[in-house]
């Protein structure tokens, strides 16, 4: 029989508003929404003034304004609260020893074994304290056996509080909750389930496996399993050099400056792709340069969390500027993505419309269906072949035999 674990989840409350009043005390208690300031715009975030008004993430602005007239409206600042996201994250990392960073502000901890030694709870909550005085932020968390139990758990916390579910009253706790706080549980799930006269855990917990999987198909065990309060899954070690990258190995050295530009963009823009696909947003941007002495350079910038093509592409040609100073013939260029977490959907929160989101949404559609190079900005069209991209682990890739650009 496996050892009990001890699994936290934290979460930052309202965490975007939450660093706003940081920076403005002014906006303390009261309603705030963020998110795109014109009619256009989607609700980010908002705090829990307007909550109560039924406002919630992902409503247009337009329709928040309605049931809230008195909000104040802000657009949200990505530098900013990335920013506080690497502040409580250093704190995280300096206490726990396994840990998990799933959303620029949420985080999963393996406590398990340290009973013996200080207490989880009280090790738990010391950290909590200490995130709240060192940052300003708010933050809640759950303490159980499990990552979907844990979650489900500082939901019920909130705000900024704690609860613990001993071992063993997972499914008592769960049984009088929505099914909608399972993780899983989308819209379209939830109406399967509803059809199935299904809106409370408890119900859920007492239909037969067979018949969720023959609603739900391969989801529908996972669903069944927490539910029942059982989830396996581990905690997996966050490293901020996990990473997406691709570089270039020249058949022939090359001092083109238009050509290792557009190399470059159809790269930025292949591993923003990619980026999206996988629903994770980067941190910091690198760019690599080997001279034909086999020199080798590298520079690389933080930036706000982002996997939008026009934040990228721009950041990538100036790092290749400054760095490209030798005027020598180059060998090799790559580009990495680094520092990656999920949320790729918060590509659109702050932008005042949703031009670019849709057209990147429209773009990836293509890519998906056609191929990734399916469409290009003119700029990277003379990049026949830019490499291929390594799967999230900041690997070399694997470069096939007589490939040229």
């Amino acid at each position: 029989m496996s050892a009990r674990r001890s699994i936290v989840h934290m979460d930052l409350d309202t965490f975007f508003v939450s660093c706003e009043r940081l920076l403005d005390s002014r906006l303390n208690n009261k309603p705030i929404l963020i998110g795109g300031t014109s009619e256009r715009g989607v609700v980010a975030s908002c705090s829990y003034e307007v909550r109560r008004f039924g406002v919630h993430s992902g409503m247009s602005m337009k329709m928040a304004k309605e049931r809230c007239p008195e909000a104040i409206c802000i657009k949200g600042n990505t530098q900013t609260y990335s920013k506080f996201s690497r502040m409580v994250t250093e704190l995280v990392k300096e206490a726990a020893p396994v840990y998990e960073k799933t959303s620029i502000d949420e985080f999963y901890i393996d406590f398990t074994g340290l009973d013996r030694f200080f207490g989880v709870w009280k090790y738990a909550s010391e950290l909590r304290q200490r995130i709240t005085k060192e940052t300003g932020l708010p933050i809640s968390f759950g303490l159980s056996e499990n990552k979907t139990v844990s979650k489900v758990a500082t939901g019920e916390a909130k705000p900024n509080n704690q609860l613990l579910i001993d071992y063993g009253t997972e499914k008592p706790f769960l049984a009088p909750l929505s099914v909608q706080k399972i993780p899983m549980v989308g819209p379209k799930t939830y109406q399967t389930l509803c059809g199935l006269g299904v809106k409370k855990i408890g119900t859920l917990q007492a239909l037969p496996l067979e018949l969720l999987e023959q609603a739900l198909g391969e989801n529908g065990r996972s669903i069944w399993s927490k539910a029942q309060g059982i989830d396996n899954s581990p905690v997996e070690a966050y490293n901020e050099r996990k990473s997406i990258s691709t570089e270039r190995t020249f058949d022939q050295d090359t001092i083109d400056i238009h050509k290792l530009s557009g190399i470059l963009a159809a790269m930025a823009e292949n591993l923003a792709f990619q980026l999206r696909r996988a629903n994770k947003l980067t941190g910091t941007v690198t760019v690599k340069i080997r001279y034909a002495d086999f020199q080798t350079q590298t520079l690389q910038q933080q930036v706000a969390y982002t996997a939008a093509d026009h934040e990228l592409l721009p950041l990538v040609q100036s790092l290749f500027k400054r760095l490209y100073n030798r005027r020598v013939l180059v060998r090799l260029i790559g580009i990495r993505y680094s520092s990656l977490v999920s949320g790729a959907h918060q590509l659109r929160l702050f932008d005042s419309d949703l031009a670019y989101p849709a057209l990147y949404q429209a773009l990836d559609k293509i890519r998906v269906r056609y191929g990734d190079r399916a469409v290009l900005r003119a700029i990277g069209l003379e990049a026949r072949t830019i490499g291929h991209y390594n799967p999230f682990e900041g690997e070399p890739p694997i470069l096939l035999a007589n490939r040229r650009v």
